[in-house]
């Protein structure tokens, strides 16, 4: 039986257990994760924790609606079994919300016929091999990059200041988002420092000649994956190499220790070329967008 435990009834022991034994397991599922980014969040319990699916919430004109929540890039359906029914989940998670948009994760298929899923892309390189092998699947637009890239004199530093990053990111890629506002970098930047203690996650900068910071990124780090939660160039650098560079850098230090080099994914066509030509592939992820709102809520909700 799926009961809707809200987070403070949670067994969180058990709920964090099934997240990291799940065959889906993701870091962005463990309840400290959720605490971090999520305004409010329940979960959906099959029995005694055989499987889980966290909803994260906001209200507003007295209705309750789940949402993506930022810097949090996969959730959906985590279980220990692989023969769960995912429409017995959506049918109870449709009686409790009448507005929905929710990400899935990769090992969440569900027939893409039903009308409120929309199919995602995401790009993931596999790093098992060695480093020499791994860049041989470079494109040609990247090997240039990085001879660009050596000729300037980059240099790499890890773990250094990750404040740095959420300034870099601010005043290049922040510019072109307004709708990441303050309380959201504020959240990125407890994640950062919570990911750090933990373990689990690393800041690369990059800088250039002039011991100006260039590019940066954070990295993820859970099971045999790493992946790009956040990165940034300074926008008034970057013809150099420096993305590039910063991307390979990451490359070379993981190879060693985890299998697969995610992207972070887009679906947007300029940047997903983009990260094709290191040699990843696509994949596909699902997200759940449902709305059974009267018009006007619909239009206030905007």
């Amino acid at each position: 039986m799926i009961h809707y435990v809200k987070r403070e009834d949670l067994e969180v022991a058990k709920y964090n257990d099934c997240i990291e034994n799940s065959i889906q397991s993701r870091i962005y599922a463990f309840s400290w994760y959720l605490d971090i980014v999520a305004d409010n969040w329940d979960v959906l319990v099959l029995n005694d924790y055989e499987a889980v699916m966290p909803v994260p919430f906001r209200r507003k004109f007295g209705v309750n609606y789940v949402y993506p929540p930022f810097w949090l890039l996969e959730l959906g359906l985590f279980s220990l079994k692989d023969t769960i029914d995912y429409k017995a989940f959506l049918k109870v998670l449709f009686s409790k919300f009448k507005s929905i948009e929710l990400r899935l994760n990769t090992k969440n298929n569900m027939e893409a016929s039903e009308s409120f899923l929309i199919e995602k892309q995401m790009q993931t390189l596999s790093i098992q091999e060695d480093y020499e092998t791994v860049f041989s699947g470079y494109r040609k637009d990247r090997k240039k990059d990085l001879r660009k890239s050596k000729k300037i004199n980059l240099t790499e530093i890890w773990n250094y200041d990750p404040q740095k990053l959420i300034q870099l990111f601010r005043a290049n890629v922040g510019q072109r988002t307004p709708y990441i506002v303050d309380k959201d970098y504020k959240v990125l930047q407890d994640l950062m420092k919570t990911c750090i203690e933990k373990g689990v996650g690393e800041v690369l900068s990059i800088y250039n000649s002039e011991s100006k910071l260039v590019a940066s990124g954070f990295f993820l780090k859970h099971k045999n994956e790493v992946t790009i939660l956040v990165s940034s160039t300074d926008f008034d650098n970057r013809k150099n190499g420096e993305n590039t560079f910063l991307i390979d850098r990451a490359i070379y230090k993981y190879q060693k220790t985890f299998e697969i080099f995610n992207f972070g994914g887009s679906s947007m066509q300029q940047i997903a070329k983009y990260f094709l030509s290191f040699g990843a592939k696509t994949g596909q992820y699902q997200q759940v967008k449902y709305t059974n709102l009267p018009y006007l809520l619909r239009l206030f909700k905007r």
